[in-house]
This record gives structure tokens, C-alpha cells and sequence, in this order.
């Protein structure tokens, strides 16, 4: 997707919903693990199950900058602030609380992974090998965003690929429409489209039971 960082697992830690909603959705479609908390308390209880921390300036509970001492007590997990146009000093503190880099709103996703690369790889964790997810008879190459399944690979287009890997990403789980328009179109496009491209990946792996349709609610991945 962007670069050959990840896949990590990120803990997002923001206390604004909108914000957390986005960076949670910029990551996801990068192919990263992610799960989000909007408090520094529940922050210092996941930050050293996570490979990397994304840390809100201002949080409902904590400062950001304390819960980044606290999290430097106890573990070296790498810690990027998410925060507003900075200034110097916001900079400054950031990085004397123990960050390891301040990213600043407005971002673009090719941004926010490539500093998550430069961090990871300052940190000395890189994993090698493009990561590949694997379900039962479908496997995904989320680096080179390619598809197997029975022995088919078709081509698909980015966002056939990101719905299909949303899905596959969520076991089980049925996915409505408006979080799979939200998290593979941002919300700028309709739910018919979402029946669309289910329909397009329906016909293009062969298997029409594939992707399972839960009336009224959404999809899910079928077993394979």
C-alpha cells in the first residue's frame, strides 16, 4: 500500500471521535492492526501490547504529554503525537516527553506511513517480507495489493481490493454498509455502490457465497 512498513500493531489514542474515526481509517486501508482508545488511561493499559503508539496532544482525561512519560516508564514502544499545526515548542515537548515524532494536521496517508516507517526502522523492528492474510482457500498480499482464492487471482481494482480486505479482516464480523462506506470511501459515496463492488468481487473470485449478505445489515466473509 505505502511503502513496505507493517504491518504493526497501532494504538490510536485521541479524544476527538472524528479524528480518531479518521486516522483509524487511513491505517486500516494501509493494512495496519489498529485499535483506538479516546482516554490516556486506557492508553497506558494497551500501550505495551502495541508495536507503536499514535498519541493525541490533548486528551478528555490526561495531557498527552504526561501519558507519554508514563508510557516511557514502563515500555520503549515508539509514540508519534497526532496534533494540531505545531509550533516549535509543541515540537520541543513532544520529543523531551520521550516522542518520537510529531505529525501535524492536515496529513495525507502517504505522510502519516511514511513516518510511521522512518519511526519503526529508527526503532530497529522492521519486519521483512510483504505481509500476506490468509483465509482458509483466499489469500491477500496486502503489499501488493494481489488475491488468491482456489486458484484464481483476479485483478481488482483499489477499492474492490479494500472492501475485500476489510471483510477478511473482520472474521465472522458482519460489516454494514455505512462502516464499509466509511472506511473504504470516507463517507463520499453511497451504499448502493458498497452492493456494487460486492457484486464485482462476487463475479471476479468465482464464488458468489464468498461474501455473505445479512439483510438489512451488511456483509461478512463467508468460511472457506
Amino acid at each position: 500500500m505505502y511503502g513496505d512498513a507493517g504491518p504493526w500493531s497501532i494504538l490510536v489514542v485521541e479524544s476527538d471521535e472524528a479524528n480518531r474515526e479518521i486516522l483509524v481509517a487511513d491505517l486500516r486501508r494501509s493494512g495496519q492492526d489498529v485499535r483506538a482508545v479516546g482516554s490516556g488511561r486506557e492508553a497506558l493499559e494497551s500501550a505495551e501490547e502495541s508495536d507503536l503508539v499514535l498519541l493525541g496532544m490533548k486528551l478528555k482525561d490526561l495531557d498527552g504529554l504526561h501519558v507519554c512519560r508514563l508510557i516511557r516508564a514502563v515500555t520503549d514502544t515508539p509514540v508519534i503525537f497526532v496534533g494540531a499545526a505545531a509550533s516549535e515548542l509543541d515540537t520541543v515537548l513532544a520529543l523531551r516527553a520521550g516522542g518520537d515524532d510529531y505529525l501535524a494536521r492536515p496529513y495525507r496517508p502517504r505522510e502519516l506511513m511514511a513516518r510511521i516507517g522512518a519511526v519503526m526502522r529508527r526503532a530497529g523492528v522492521c519486519r521483512p517480507g510483504p505481509p500476506v492474510l490468509e483465509r482458509g482457500n483466499l489469500s491477500i498480499d496486502i503489499q501488493k495489493q494481489e488475491v488468491n482464492y482456489r486458484g484464481r487471482s483476479p485483478r481488482l481494482t483499489r477499492k474492490e481490493f479494500e472492501l475485500l480486505l476489510l471483510l477478511a479482516r473482520n472474521p465472522g464480523k458482519v460489516i454494514s454498509r455505512d462502516e464499509i462506506v466509511s472506511e473504504v470511501w470516507g463517507n463520499s459515496w453511497s451504499q448502493r455502490t458498497v452492493d456494487t463492488h460486492v457484486s464485482n468481487l462476487r463475479s471476479k473470485l468465482g464464488d458468489r457465497s464468498l461474501i455473505v449478505s445479512v439483510r438489512g445489515v451488511g456483509f461478512m466473509l463467508a468460511r472457506t
